[in-house]
């Protein structure tokens, strides 16, 4: 047997072996984002930090992905996907491997931003790979397997790190997590199909007319204004609820709070199965459903009951997965040119409202305690839903 049949025998061909690795491309870019939030606790303690400063660890992080995404995007459109890929997958590890030396509370913030600036060339870029690579037969659903991944990434980089960390310190649990990266990276090179109907776009001055008509489009500018409001929402939630829940009266160990990130496995199911109906329902009022869900879970977590929190927690981040999908699903369905400079602007906001989570809900939870923070991010979440109702209303 050939070297080419072979391949085909074991791993397919076409878009049924692609979903796979489009997933996995999203479990591993996120699997570092968040990891953190699950050993707060213990960096806290460590360099005797307080909450809004260990928050730095997550907002610095979100923020590098914010501010390079853009750039990213156009350099996509120049040089090409699969090689922006998979050249950020191994920068990604680099950073990774050094957070365990660091000895002070700025270097540790110093490499998470470092991590953040390899995480655009990776989802940035997928996105518009997936606009172009699959658009014949169904971008929603292959972006709801690309959202399913990163939402699997998302847990089991809080829970392998929170567990790891329960055994080993929190220095430990990020030597595992740069192997895990550098396994993914190599497995990604390896499997990842190049593009077929990628043209490259060299020309620069084309770009910013591009970023003009981008900017002008009102549609795509309310989707980022949203993407703002969900990853607010997202930190602000899972980097404070943390502290709530190791304080009393619940006093959660390190172990007990990643146990509590299994909440995102029921993201991981509802997700791709709600993605197939976005366009039956159409995009509005799925994420208006969502950003509704989003927030009554959110409530729900104000009751002093650990089972109802962990409920509430689970309705809350289901919701806010969906609003992900659905976004970035009718920017992929809506932007027909320069795709991956809209999906860099697009994360550029969403990544930005990250870091302002991080900010807004720590200052919140430092003055009036997770109370402070859930009525911060309710708030957002509402501004979310009024400029979805204003902006992206059908056309008369």
């Amino acid at each position: 047997m050939s070297a080419h049949t072979l391949r085909l025998f074991f791993l397919g061909d076409g878009v049924q072996a692609s979903r796979p690795i489009v997933w996995l491309i999203g479990f591993f870019a996120f699997l570092n984002v968040y990891s953190i939030q699950a050993v707060l606790p213990m960096v806290m303690a460590d360099f005797a930090a307080s909450p809004l400063q260990a928050g730095l660890t997550v907002g610095a992080t979100v923020l590098a992905v914010g501010l390079i995404s853009p750039f990213i995007g156009m350099l996509s459109d120049a040089v090409g996907r699969r090689n922006v890929i998979c050249t950020s997958l191994f920068a990604l590890t680099l950073p990774t491997a050094l957070i365990p030396l660091t000895h002070s509370l700025n270097a540790l913030i110093a490499l998470r931003f470092m991590q953040g600036l390899a995480v655009p060339g990776i989802v940035v870029v997928l996105i518009a790979y997936i606009g172009e690579e699959f658009r014949q037969v169904g971008v929603a659903r292959m972006m709801a397997i690309y959202v399913g991944g990163t939402v699997m990434g998302g847990f089991c980089g809080r829970f392998i790190t929170g567990h790891a960390g329960d055994l080993v310190g929190w220095r430990g649990a990020f030597v595992v997590l740069a192997v895990m990266n550098l396994a993914g990276a190599l497995l990604v090179w390896w499997r990842l199909p190049a593009s077929r109907h990628f043209v490259a776009n060299r020309n620069v001055k084309g770009a910013f007319a591009t970023l003009r008509q981008h900017l002008q489009n009102r549609r795509l500018m309310a989707s980022c204004a949203v993407g703002f409001c969900v990853l607010f929402s997202l930190v602000g939630t899972f980097t404070y609820v943390n502290l709530y829940l190791a304080a009393a009266p619940f006093n959660l160990s390190t172990a007990g709070l990643a146990n509590v990130f299994a909440v995102y496995l029921v993201g991981v199911l509802v997700t791709p199965l709600a993605g197939r109906h976005f366009k039956r329902l159409g995009f509005m009022k799925a994420l208006l459903w969502a950003l509704s869900l989003s927030a009554s879970g959110l409530l729900m977590t104000l009751v002093p009951s650990l089972p109802v929190i962990v409920v509430g927690l689970t309705v809350c981040s289901s919701g806010v997965f969906l609003c992900q999908s659905a976004t970035i699903s009718a920017i992929a369905k809506n932007v027909t040119e320069g795709r991956s400079l809209a999906t860099g602007i697009y994360y550029m906001s969403y990544y930005a409202g990250g870091a302002v989570g991080a900010w807004g809900a720590g200052l919140a939870f430092e003055g009036w305690g997770w109370h402070g923070s859930v009525l911060s991010i309710t708030a957002v979440q509402a501004l979310a839903a009024s400029i979805v109702a204003m902006v992206w209303r059908k056309r008369t």
